[in-house]
């Protein structure tokens, strides 16, 4: 026998008769797991010959590949600008222009885009707010060949533009129809962010119709009925496609919501079908041929839980009408204060957002069937829509009331009021409703207007004229019962189609 081997031999043995020891007093039993209960496993490999329910994997390649050659990247440059702070819009209400001219020099700037080829001779259509202040505007194609562009028409309303570049036999994007795009289908967002090259992303629609209120920052008589994705979009993307996998347009790509400004999730692109519309009127009249019902929605700023309960909102009855202009077509056609509009030409209409998106399809003079519903009754009548201005004539550049869009019913002082304020003129704003006023102002009902931009007024024409001479206005007046002149300020200058 080895003597030498017997220590570790007997360290062995005790380890072992140890273990086994602490194991049997120790050991917890485990209940047996049936075999059918666990979980089903597969190998991860393909198989072309598997058959099933599922859908075919989408190839987005060919898509992709035509829809780099039409968009392209755009690039601005904006003048020098001199700021003057002394107006109402930096001291308001009360304390008006009294603490005297303050100036703030704005030194050129440099911005960037996208915008999509529609045509072989040289159309593009971008975003409104890509080029809204430029003085100069380039293009590069994907080949990398850069010319300069003309801005040919724009519209705040939509946030759509239209360019111009003298080439020919381009590559150009088909329109799709924007009606026939569903929730959950692919889509592909192509674009130039970050001032990178031609970047394609893809996502699916997340949902239709949206209003995100960006464009009201523009227009007052903004439409939003966005296409709301969940493709990558950064800035830079602004003007760029959103394509089916068919290489068709089916929207521009326009805004994202962001807390930070680059993409956190949700991405939104105008409809196709609204931005074919506009660029058919920028094409041929040099301005949007934007139809009007004539009628009022209620303020959001008011809707209380009690408001909702009194005036019976349910989205399931339709849009309600909080106000009918008088002789608009609405007005015209019998429509009243709280009828709900539940279609129009048949299409089935449940919020403001999609009943924009249908009248903006039609021009003024044209006759739609809506059907709304009356003290839980349903009717239909025939409405001819308007322009802007109330009429059904063509509007061109600079024709239109921008009075109009205030949003505000006035009157002139009656001669008992003249004598109470001891005045020569002026007039009362005696109704607010969706408008310039409400969202740049906090003027209350009630506000006599004394002065517009310095000139006295006295009667809602004398308003009218004063608003239509510059792109700002300045109202000076009074609440009667408060000790005061107040100053109230009002952007003008992006409240209509603008050439």
């Amino acid at each position: 026998m080895n003597f030498k081997l017997f220590p570790v031999v007997l360290t062995a043995t005790v380890t072992s008769i140890a273990t086994l020891f602490v194991a049997a007093k120790f050991q917890k039993d485990f209940p047996f797991m049936n075999q059918e209960h666990k979980m089903p496993v597969n190998f991860a490999s393909y198989e072309s010959n598997v058959t099933g329910k599922g859908t075919p994997p989408t190839d987005f390649e060919a898509a992709a590949t035509t829809s780099v050659q039409a968009v392209v990247h755009i690039k601005t440059q904006t003048k020098a600008r001199t700021v003057v702070a002394n107006d109402p819009f930096f001291d308001n209400d009360f304390f008006g222009n009294m603490f005297g001219q303050r100036q703030y020099y704005i030194p050129p700037q440099q911005g960037s885009g996208s915008g999509v080829v529609v045509s072989p001779d040289g159309y593009i259509i971008t975003n409104y707010h890509v080029i809204s202040n430029a003085e100069m505007v380039t293009v590069t194609f994907n080949d990398r060949f850069t010319t300069n562009a003309k801005v040919v028409a724009k519209d705040a309303s939509t946030d759509i533009a239209l360019l111009k570049v003298e080439q020919k036999n381009l590559p150009y994007m088909e329109f799709g129809n924007s009606d026939d795009v569903r929730l959950g289908q692919w889509v592909l967002a192509v674009g130039y962010p970050l001032t990178l090259d031609a970047t394609v992303t893809a996502g699916i629609v997340s949902a239709k119709s949206r209003a995100i209120g960006i464009n009201q920052s523009q227009s007052a008589s903004a439409i939003e009925s966005f296409i709301q994705t969940d493709a990558a979009v950064n800035p830079g993307n602004s003007g760029g496609a959103l394509v089916n996998t068919k290489g068709q347009l089916i929207g521009i790509n326009s805004a994202i919501a962001s807390p930070t400004g680059s993409y956190a999730g949700y991405s939104y692109a105008i409809p196709a079908n609204i931005v074919r519309k506009v660029m058919n009127d920028l094409m041929k009249y040099g301005s949007i041929q934007r139809a009007f019902l004539g009628i009022e929605y209620p303020d959001p700023k008011s809707l209380t839980t009690e408001k909702v309960a009194q005036l019976g909102l349910d989205k399931n009855k339709g849009v309600y009408i909080a106000g009918v202009r008088e002789k608009g077509g609405a007005f015209n056609a019998g429509l009243k204060v709280g009828d709900f509009i539940s279609a129009v030409n048949g299409v089935a209409v449940q919020t403001e957002t999609q009943l924009q998106e249908q009248i903006a399809r039609y021009q003024p003079g044209d006759n739609v069937s809506v059907t709304y519903l009356r003290n839980g009754k349903s009717f239909n009548t025939t409405v001819e829509l308007t322009n802007i201005n109330g009429t059904t004539a063509i509007v061109k550049p600079g024709q239109i009331n921008k009075a109009i869009l205030l949003g505000a019913t006035m009157k002139p002082l009656t001669d008992e009021e003249k004598k109470r304020y001891n005045l020569r003129g002026g007039v009362m704003i005696t109704d607010i409703s969706e408008g310039l006023i409400s969202r740049q102002t906090n003027i209350r009902k009630g506000f006599v207007v004394l002065t517009v931009n310095g000139t006295s007024v006295n009667s809602p024409d004398d308003i009218q004229q004063q608003m239509n001479v510059g792109n700002t206005a300045q109202l000076a007046g009074f609440y009667p019962g408060n000790r005061g002149v107040y100053y109230y300020g009002i952007r003008l200058n992006n409240a209509t189609d603008e050439q």
